[in-house]
């Protein structure tokens, strides 16, 4: 039987960490030094040049050219990527590897045709106009966002809040928090406080890992202090992209304190990270994901997105899964779908497709570990895929309802009656749909 399934398990990919002494830059990094957050932080590339340093004949000069010209003209991040990460990119062909695919886009990657879809906006999710106070987005009934800071240790081309996290780039100038951090801080718990309907809480930012773990602690430790407050997750990309972090003493001593507050509050505590294709799942992330479960978390998740060349096909969804599964306990919980900012359009898929990928991986998991894809709609959250109202295919245009008020709807009495809309890609469409399209103002 199992030669006769369309996926074969077990899954035939190493669990293995590279070998960092490939890379020329890194050729005389000893172990002790790699396995260092603060040197990881310190040699965090961050620009082309530092690229070309580290990666030497191992960068294709026309892929160096295309990435120069992608930052010029097209890019909404910065280029930011650990040591770490760079050690999982696939050197026999880097125009396909899927981590390069999204961390170091190229101009050759994005469409020309339609780089942009009409609907994109810079805040595609419209978060900042739900914030109740700066940095708290309000969405959902029982659940808030809270943006901590807007820096991660690494920064993902595809980032859906591009219109705050990073640094400027020439094609966009980046919002700015304004009130200084620790009032701001304290003004999202106290909207906690004053707020008994919230239950649950992501700590994101950016990314808590940027997130000094005194201050981190001083602000998790508060909210575990509210009383209507049950469910904590911590959002850090960077478990993948620097688990280095993860393993210091003084981050896990703080970690192991706050779990220990939780349970003893009946709270639970989860981390959840951004894995996007098996190639990053290694040893030191199944030992820092360890690390958290050791020291008491509830549990550590996997939220990946969609992305066109880098896990859009069932076996590649299907192996990431496993990977984090088997050999680094952490679960596969979601597969978001890429949101509509602007040139993003060579990485987002259509409903239509997304809904074949969740057909296709479902029955191999256990229902607990199998991945939900979903569609973040604008003013309305997370859609599983097959919730989908209605679809015009022709259009690219799929409705969806919802069965809650977000933050800034309390007067709106058609809120719960109306349709909300997202889009696929123009170039998956007929050419009768491209033309409507063109048609619109």
């Amino acid at each position: 039987m199992p030669s006769t399934q369309p996926f074969k398990y077990p899954v035939e990919r190493q669990f293995v960490e590279p070998d960092w002494k490939r890379i020329p830059g890194y050729r005389e990094v000893s172990a002790a030094d790699w396995e260092s957050a603060l040197w990881q932080r310190k040699h965090t590339v961050k620009n082309l040049k530092e690229l070309k340093a580290a990666l030497g004949a191992l960068l294709p000069e026309t892929l160096a050219l295309a990435m120069e010209r992608d930052l010029k003209e097209r890019a909404t991040m910065s280029m930011l990527i650990t040591p770490h990460m760079l050690n999982t990119l696939d050197f026999s062909d880097l125009w396909a590897d899927p981590l390069r695919r999204y961390m170091l886009p190229a101009f050759d990657d994005r469409r020309t045709d339609y780089p942009s879809h009409p609907k994109a906006t810079r805040d595609s999710l419209h978060e900042a106009e739900m914030w109740k106070v700066e940095g708290l987005t309000h969405r959902y009934p029982t659940k808030v966002l809270a943006e901590l800071l807007s820096t991660c240790p690494q920064y993902c081309g595809h980032c859906t809040r591009m219109d705050l996290v990073g640094n400027d780039v020439p094609q966009v100038d980046k919002l700015k928090f304004h009130m200084p951090q620790p009032e701001r801080h304290q003004a999202i718990l106290e909207y906690l406080r004053k707020t008994p309907s919230i239950r649950d809480v992501v700590v994101s930012g950016g990314d808590i890992a940027n997130v000094p773990i005194g201050q981190l602690e001083a602000f998790v430790s508060a909210l575990l202090d509210i009383p209507n407050i049950r469910d904590i997750r911590l959002a850090s990309k960077g478990l993948m992209g620097i688990p280095q972090h993860f393993l210091q003493a003084n981050v896990l001593q703080a970690l192991e304190r706050l779990a220990k507050k939780a349970f003893e509050r009946n709270v639970d505590l989860a981390l959840h990270t951004h894995v996007n294709n098996a190639n990053q799942v290694t040893p030191l992330l199944g030992k820092a994901a360890k690390k958290l479960l050791e020291v008491g978390f509830r549990d550590v998740r996997n939220q990946g997105v969609l992305l066109r060349g880098v896990n859009d096909s069932a076996k590649a969804l299907l192996e990431l899964s496993f990977m984090l599964l088997d050999h680094a306990k952490i679960l596969p919980y979601y597969f978001y779908m890429c949101d509509m900012i602007p040139n993003a359009e060579h990485w987002r898929l259509g409903v239509f497709e997304a809904q074949q990928l969740q057909h296709d991986i479902m029955g191999y998991l256990p229902g607990f570990a199998t991945p939900r894809i979903v569609c973040d709609v604008p003013f309305v959250g997370k859609r599983w895929v097959h919730q989908v109202a209605q679809y015009d295919r022709e259009k690219g245009i799929s409705r969806w309802t919802k069965n809650y008020r977000t933050g800034i709807e309390a007067d709106d009495e058609q809120a719960l009656s109306r349709t909300y809309e997202y889009y696929d890609p123009l170039y998956l469409l007929p050419e009768s749909g491209r033309q409507w399209w063109a048609q619109q103002k």
